[in-house]
């Protein structure tokens, strides 16, 4: 295996990891006296080369080094010839698949050799550095890997074949990464550590079956992936494969538990990252033993592993969301922010790109974040990925900004992964609905000379374009029934109307036209996009056309402007390009249209009581049949339904938003009270973000005592915040006029409640904390059918206030209630809260409580604002129900 080159040099290095170093150093001693930068180069890529002998052949390595005609020459070699190159293309930024990149970028000249004893590479370094010489072989190929010839697929009998539909290759990317990563680090662990249970013939056929995967993969992506993210891969799969895919995962499932426990270098996997690999192992061994194929889009997983982009993330899906969104990396640094997240922060989004994501977080839950955000990377259990959960949001002027925050994990092209997160604001503000506001007078529908029909027959369409069923012939007149029916299904069974709106476009382009995009005015007569559909993407980002597009200008005089003045339905036979037209706002339409491929489109105005107040376009391919003159009134029929069911729905938006202000001007602002620390959160459902009839109240009495008061309306709408402000109102009348027990005023409420509304009902809770502010305290307290109180000291012991309970207000006026007293130790934490806190479906009332009691427990001695976030945090995410919580501590000052 050794050079012809008297003056050659060699040594053996054993299969162990020390080799490494001790090859670097072998090379450094024998080139003494060659230039300085030959020389690292020299013993960069024998560490790299090594490494593999000692990784993946796993035999004796031996490095030879000489100096031809003042060149530097190395030849490493192993004793197993069976394992050639396969490819394995990694990005810059991966952990491994390496070492022969580096070798192509550095040498001067390279090659790969194979006799019976073994195989070799080797490379040249010239002083002069002339661009590299390869011979022919693989190219970013990890040497070493599995059985192949000629960088070829590995030279198994693969005779069955597995089929992975709707693979997404930034995600594929990510786990190819770390399955290689977590084998070498185990492989490493497993030679110097005698407790890692993985046996030697495992980690052997662990690789070699890890690296097939990855040859064929690589493969059958030969051509670019599609910007959609997603392919379907046919592998060429050997037929016995099955058995050394499971010990694959076996080992991968060891080096999983190694990882959490500190044992590797490398991190778990997150979950959706182990969800894939256990979704691509399961396909392969599935398939192999005679099941059918699974898309990987289909398969049911948990809030944490799911992901509304499939597509590989950029900066540009977080700059055109219209929700306040932020972008961070692994390392907790934020990457990108949008200018509705920076609006409600109080930053520019360029000043918040580079920063800590601390940065906006209260200074109160940063050790909390910090944590949590370190558990994920060394465990991969994710907590609050893929579920809302209620905090404040730190503003750049100090205060705390309520919101809910949701988080997923997406990855980018090359693999690594962002941790993309939304903050919908919990304090209600006036939403950015458009009123129905008309741009202009109406125009007249033009006449044939406004319509540019062209008679001759449709050109084929480009290759992979859709005919979408229904557009070969006309629309039944069942088939326009259920399609209106399911169109207004749509809206009303979703709650968030631009959501009802996305799901508007998937049906009509599956059922009439291959292209769909719906225009909404503004207040300040600006065009919001709020939906872009498409039948077959072919890679379309349509997000990325969405968002607020340019007015509507005098200078506008294209079919989108002249629809929101009021003209149209439109008919587009011929798409004119973009050059030459007098406004941005025409330009941005023409470019659109051509973008979705349109070779005829209907436009047409979204007009409810007498008001324009947005716009419908339709477009069909090429290939398909062309929208005509005679489709202009059932689309005209379609859009006065699809109009009123969007006007309906932004009414119900502000009919919201008006009870949401209304529910917010009613939260207090809590006294300050000498001895007594207290703490408030509310936080509107997160399955429907509305408002409700839960309420807390806390005041200050003329006699010194403070009252506390938790309540619930039942009901989820604006007659619930109604009767909850007059509740809460006649509630502070009374107590503060006759400071009486917390029976008799409750009493008194429900006499009072009653005479005005006798079908309405509520719970509540009203207390007196009593004491001055020295100590001790004591509470008196009386419930009308809320749920009890609790009670934590200082020392984490924990009980509810079961005394004092009463029936709901609403039920028998005159019924007497009763009064309980509870000391209040110095330090204890009382609780008032509301059922959205703990109940939920299909669970006990008794588990529930119990969890609250063992979190305040663990809780107990954090500070209030802590405790009251950290209720909300852990129980208030996908809380169907509102949740208010008010929470006070006895302190004694010092």
């Amino acid at each position: 295996m050794g050079f012809s080159d008297p003056a050659a040099v060699s040594r053996r290095f054993p299969a162990r990891p020390g080799s490494v170093s001790a090859a670097r150093h072998f090379v450094r001693t024998a080139l003494d006296g060659v230039a300085a930068d030959l020389v690292d180069t020299a013993q960069l890529l024998v560490s790299e080369l090594v490494t593999n002998v000692v990784l993946h052949a796993r035999t004796e390595g031996e490095v030879v080094v000489s100096r031809p005609d003042g060149r530097v020459r190395v030849q490493v070699g192993d004793h197993r010839p069976s394992r050639e190159p396969v490819p394995q293309r990694f990005p810059p930024c991966a952990a491994t698949g390496q070492g022969l990149a580096l070798v192509e970028q550095l040498a001067s000249r390279y090659g790969v050799g194979s006799v019976h004893e073994g195989k070799t590479v080797w490379f040249e370094l010239w002083p002069d550095s002339p661009q590299p010489q390869p011979q022919p072989q693989p190219s970013s190929s990890s040497l070493w890997s599995s059985p192949a010839r000629d960088g070829a697929v590995p030279p198994w009998p693969c005779d069955q074949t597995v089929t992975l539909v709707d693979v997404p290759g930034a995600l594929y990317c990510a786990c190819a990464q770390h399955r290689h990563a977590m084998l070498r680090e185990v492989t490493i662990a497993a030679s110097v550590r005698g407790d890692l249970p993985v046996a030697p013939e495992d980690l052997t056929t662990a690789h070699d079956i890890n690296n097939v995967i990855s040859a064929c993969v690589a493969a059958a992506l030969r051509e670019p992936l599609p910007e959609s993210g997603l392919r379907s891969l046919v592998l060429p799969m050997p037929a016995d494969a099955a058995p050394a895919v499971r010990t694959l995962r076996r080992v991968l499932d060891l080096a999983e538990e190694a990882a959490r426990e500190e044992l590797l270098l490398t991190l778990p996997a997150l979950p959706r990252s182990r969800a894939f690999r256990d979704w691509l192992f399961d396909q392969i061994v599935g398939q192999l033993t005679g099941s059918r194929p699974t898309a990987w889009t289909v398969m049911p997983r948990e809030p944490d592993v799911s992901s509304s982009e499939l597509v590989p993330w950029e900066v540009g899906q977080v700059q055109v969301s219209r929700i306040p969104t932020i972008a961070a990396d692994e390392g907790n640094w934020i990457i990108a922010a949008n200018d509705p997240a920076a609006d409600l922060l109080g930053w520019a989004p360029d000043d918040l790109v580079g920063r800590k994501l601390t940065t906006l977080i209260p200074e109160h839950l940063r050790e909390r974040h910090t944590a949590a955000f370190t558990s994920l990377l060394l465990t991969g259990r994710a907590r609050i990925v893929g579920r809302s959960v209620p905090l404040p949001a730190l503003h750049r002027d100090g205060g705390v900004v309520p919101v809910r925050l949701y988080i997923q994990t997406q990855e980018t092209a090359d693999g690594r992964t962002v941790f993309v997160a939304q903050l919908t604001p919990r304090t209600p503000t006036p939403l950015d609905v458009p009123k129905a506001a008309a741009v202009g007078e109406n125009e007249q529908t033009p006449g044939l000379r406004d319509l540019e029909i062209d008679e001759s027959p449709p050109p084929a369409g480009p290759e992979g374009w859709g005919r979408p069923a229904g557009t070969e012939r006309d629309m039944s007149a069942l088939d326009r029934l259920s399609l209106l029916a399911d169109l207004g299904a749509q809206l009303n069974n979703t709650p968030d109307m631009n959501a009802g709106l996305q799901g508007i476009g998937r049906l009509l382009t599956q059922r009439l036209a291959d292209g769909c995009v719906v225009d909404l005015l503004t207040e300040d007569l600006h065009v919001d996009r709020v939906c872009v559909a498409h039948r077959e993407p072919r890679g379309l980002r349509l997000s990325a056309y969405e968002g607020r597009i340019p007015a509507v200008a005098e200078e506008s005089h294209g079919p989108l402007a002249r629809v929101l003045r009021g003209a149209g339905p439109l008919l587009l036979t011929d798409v004119p390009p973009p050059a030459g037209t007098e406004s941005a706002l025409d330009t941005n339409y023409l470019e659109l249209l051509r973008s979705l491929g349109a070779g005829s489109a209907v436009v047409a105005p979204l007009r409810a009581r007498r008001k324009i107040f947005g716009a419908l376009t339709l477009t069909r391919a090429p290939g398909a049949r062309p929208f005509s003159p005679d489709d202009l009134a059932s689309v005209d029929d379609l859009v006065h339904s699809l109009a009123l069911g969007v006007d309906n729905a932004r009414l119900h938006q502000e009919t919201r938003s008006i009870a949401g202000r209304l529910q917010h001007s009613l939260l207090p602002v809590l006294p300050e009270v000498d001895g007594l620390q207290m703490a408030a959160r509310y936080a509107a459902s997160s399955t429907t973000a509305q408002v409700g009839g839960d309420w807390y109240d806390s005041f200050a009495l003329p006699n010194g005592d403070t009252a506390m008061v938790i309540g619930d309306v039942a009901g989820h709408d604006l007659d619930a915040a109604i009767a909850m402000s007059q509740l809460r109102n006649m509630l502070r009348g009374i107590a503060v006029d006759r400071q009486e027990p917390p029976a008799v005023v409750l009493r008194r409420l429900d006499l009072a409640n009653h005479s005005l509304y006798r079908e309405a009902t509520a719970t509540c809770v009203y207390g007196l904390v009593k004491g001055p502010p020295q100590g001790p305290w004591e509470l008196t307290h009386s419930s009308a059918g809320h749920l009890p109180p609790l009670l934590t000291t200082w020392e984490g012991e924990t009980h509810y206030l079961e005394d004092g309970a009463g029936i709901l207000l609403g039920v028998d006026p005159k019924m007497t209630r009763p009064t309980a007293c509870t000391a209040l130790p110095p330090h204890s934490t009382l609780l008032l809260y509301t059922d959205g806190l703990i109940e939920r479906r299909d669970e006990p009332l008794d588990d529930a409580m119990e969890r609250l009691r063992r979190l305040s427990a663990d809780l107990a001695r954090e500070p209030l604002d802590t405790f009251c976030d950290e209720l909300l945090i852990r129980l208030g995410a996908d809380s169907a129900d509102d949740i208010a919580v008010l929470a006070v501590r006895p302190s004694p000052s010092v």
